[in-house]
């Protein structure tokens, strides 16, 4: 279930974030197929996962999201080293530049958005159905568009949940920050993967979970 805008950078972030695929050199076509409401990805690398043979896991995102079970055990290896640094003034203004750009979000309150940011300035935002889908979009254009993930603040409008912070981490992005709550195993994965994750953004107030060295308090 998706709103249906950018259909390639929603099935290109899915193969990224499910560690599908992972060479942006390798991909020879990707072809929107809408009469059967498809997309095809074309690319020469040779995967290690065998989908037939993975088992799904629904999650708790909007319009069922779902991941594959082998990221929950690659998850567990990565660590994110990026030394990158925000300020609490610089996460403070995001929030509330975010909140006055218009979007799909602020007209009907019934969809997710993500934006990705470079310090305090919003640079991309994609909304969706459901979150998982709107992580997705911005992970095939930044997959797409080669951009460095390692200088960058993700900022999602929903819950902070296990498939947020694993998207987060595939994607190598080593802060995210939400304005809503968040679920005990997705602060014990932020915790272990060295993910610095904020949640609970109102005004000049936040829960800071996980990954404090990488939080400038003054």
């Amino acid at each position: 279930m998706t709103v249906g805008d950018y259909p390639n950078y929603l099935a290109v972030g899915y193969l990224v974030n499910q560690n599908i695929i992972k060479d942006p050199y390798k991909l020879e076509k990707i072809e929107v197929v809408d009469d059967i409401n498809a997309v095809i990805v074309r690319s020469k690398e040779e995967t290690v996962i065998d989908i037939s043979n993975n088992r799904k896991i629904k999650t708790s995102g909007c319009a069922n999201g779902t991941i594959f079970d082998n990221i929950i055990d690659q998850i567990d290896e990565v660590r994110l080293e990026s030394r990158f640094k925000v300020s609490a003034d610089e996460i403070f203004n995001l929030y509330k530049t975010i909140n006055l750009t218009p979007s799909l979000y602020l007209k009907s309150g019934a969809i997710h958005g993500c934006v990705l940011c470079s310090q305090d300035k919003p640079l991309v935002f994609f909304e969706d159905v459901g979150r998982h889908n709107a992580i997705d979009k911005l992970a095939g254009y930044m997959f797409l568009n080669k951009i460095d993930s390692k200088d960058k603040v993700l900022y999602t409008t929903g819950r902070l949940t296990s498939e947020m912070v694993i998207k987060s981490v595939m994607m190598e992005i080593p802060i995210i920050a939400s304005r809503s709550g968040y679920t005990a195993w997705a602060v014990e994965l932020a915790k272990k993967s060295n993910l610095t994750m904020i949640g609970r953004l109102r005004g000049r107030k936040f829960t800071i979970l996980s990954g404090y060295g990488r939080l400038i308090s003054k």
